[in-house]
């Protein structure tokens, strides 16, 4: 096997956020699911940013946040994903290389637009997404490097681009690429809807040895397991995969490697002002600390170290030095 020169290679959904404060009334006159993700066309994406509040246009996409936490943790990254030739995808691309990660794709032509989430933030700190993924889903086969895959420890799935045919495509030539190549793969199941809507597909990949590495919250991981019992569905699931990493919200994280089990508690937060991007932050802890050799235990705090950053302002990329504070906290 040869050396790698990325810890992450990450294929997900290219968009930019818009992050604005609403109120509980807001949410409800919009009909919004809150705390939740929900996929919207052009025409809403249009009527929702029209009735929004002032926002914040920040690079996002779950994935690519993934990364920009692991390059501030001082590790080698790369990106695959889909923009438009537009304003918004030079936005997006110039984010994600001027933090450190390696972005080739070329920008796609004509409509639709780089893809946009709409984030409505609570004054309780729960961020309300409503995405239009616009040219993310177009992501072909065809952009996916293989060389790059090859020269990654991980191969990072974003589960919201299991929605789109041709992003699917691309991705399950990814994943043959990474195996044929000996490396290891690793699925974040994304939201609730992603496995209500692929809950067999994502089994085949997991009962086939396809997926080393799992991510999900309590609300995924019921859904895989169809049950309201989190304990016992983590229980399952963790038997079905090599590596299960588990978040429980305020309540900490946990994660079960064959045999090994560790749950953190979450790391304090003065105030908790956004939560966008707390997974995805989390994640990246958990592959700097694999990335580094550290144990079961130490990959979760790392998670709960990063999370707790990110959720301590608007945004979902860090606005911290981590590797200083995961040193402050693990030494």
């Amino acid at each position: 096997m040869t050396a790698t020169k990325f810890a992450v290679v990450a294929i997900g959904n290219a968009i930019v956020d818009v992050i604005a404060d609403a109120d509980d009334a807001f949410i409800e006159t919009q009909s919004l699911n809150k705390g939740g993700m929900t996929l919207i066309d052009a025409d809403r994406a249009q009527s929702l940013y029209d009735a929004m509040a002032p926002g914040r246009e920040i690079s996002g996409g779950s994935a690519a946040n993934t990364l920009a936490g692991l390059a501030n943790l001082r590790h080698g990254t790369a990106f695959i994903g889909q923009v438009a030739d537009d304003q918004l995808g030079e936005v997006f691309a110039h984010d994600v290389r001027a933090g450190g990660i390696d972005f080739t794709v070329a920008a796609r032509e004509g409509e639709p637009p780089t893809g946009r989430c709409l984030i409505l933030v609570t004054p309780d700190g729960q961020r309300t997404m409503n995405t239009f993924l616009g040219a993310a889903q177009y992501l072909p086969e065809s952009a996916v490097d293989k060389d790059k895959i090859g020269a990654a420890e991980w191969l990072y799935l974003e589960g919201y681009l299991w929605n789109a045919p041709e992003s699917r495509a691309a991705m399950t030539g990814a994943i043959a690429a990474a195996k044929a190549a000996g490396r290891k793969v690793a699925l974040t199941l994304s939201d609730a809807f992603v496995v209500h809507g692929h809950r067999d597909e994502f089994f085949e990949l997991i009962d086939a040895g396809s997926i080393d590495l799992l991510f999900a919250n309590d609300t995924e991981v019921r859904a895989m397991m169809e049950t309201e019992d989190t304990e016992a569905a983590v229980t399952a699931l963790a038997a079905r995969i090599p590596t299960l990493v588990c978040t429980h919200g305020a309540a900490g994280a946990e994660a079960h490697h064959n045999e090994e089990h560790a749950r953190v508690p979450a790391e304090p937060v003065a105030a908790v002002v956004d939560t966008t991007g707390a997974g995805d932050l989390f994640a990246a802890g958990v592959f700097a600390g694999l990335a580094e050799g550290r144990s079961l235990a130490d990959c979760l705090t790392m998670g709960a170290v990063c999370a707790a950053e990110v959720i301590s302002h608007y945004g979902a990329r860090p606005e911290k030095d981590l590797r200083a504070l995961v040193k402050a906290r693990l030494g």
